[in-house]
């Protein structure tokens, strides 16, 4: 999933249980249209490969994610952005709260698509609202 905040889902994919994250994160990434230039992009460990963080500098983005400690050449990165990843693990948290989703009771992955954009459509109405 790539997000914006809290509160905004950019855009998903699912993937098999079996299926690394960096490789769906890279090509969530490169069939993202309309990718802004120049802003930071929050990445969790799992994507900091040097294949996924070459591919966030060649869209244009800053790569905000520490380097593994066993890294022989360790990068550094912005630690006060990197704190603000606890925003998009609690729109998660949010989607887990739809007890459809967090079991994964749809079979088809068009219906869990749906309901997936069900729960952020109704995330937004209910914050939205007075």
């Amino acid at each position: 999933m790539v997000a914006a905040n809290d509160r905004c889902a950019l855009t998903f994919s699912l993937s098999p249980g079996n299926a690394h994250d960096g490789v769906e994160g890279r090509r969530l990434l490169s069939d993202w249209k309309n990718k802004p230039q120049g802003l930071p992009l929050i990445m969790d460990r799992a994507y900091e490969g040097d294949e996924t963080r070459q591919l966030v500098l060649d869209f244009g983005f800053e790569p905000v994610v520490p380097p593994k400690s066993n890294r022989l050449n360790p990068w550094p990165y912005n630690r006060e952005i990197y704190k603000r990843r606890n925003e998009i693990e609690r729109l998660f948290r949010r989607l887990k709260g739809f007890r459809r989703i967090f079991s994964r009771f749809e079979k088809l992955d068009i219906m869990f698509k749906a309901f997936i954009h069900f729960a952020l459509i109704f995330d937004m109405i209910c914050v939205n609202t007075p």
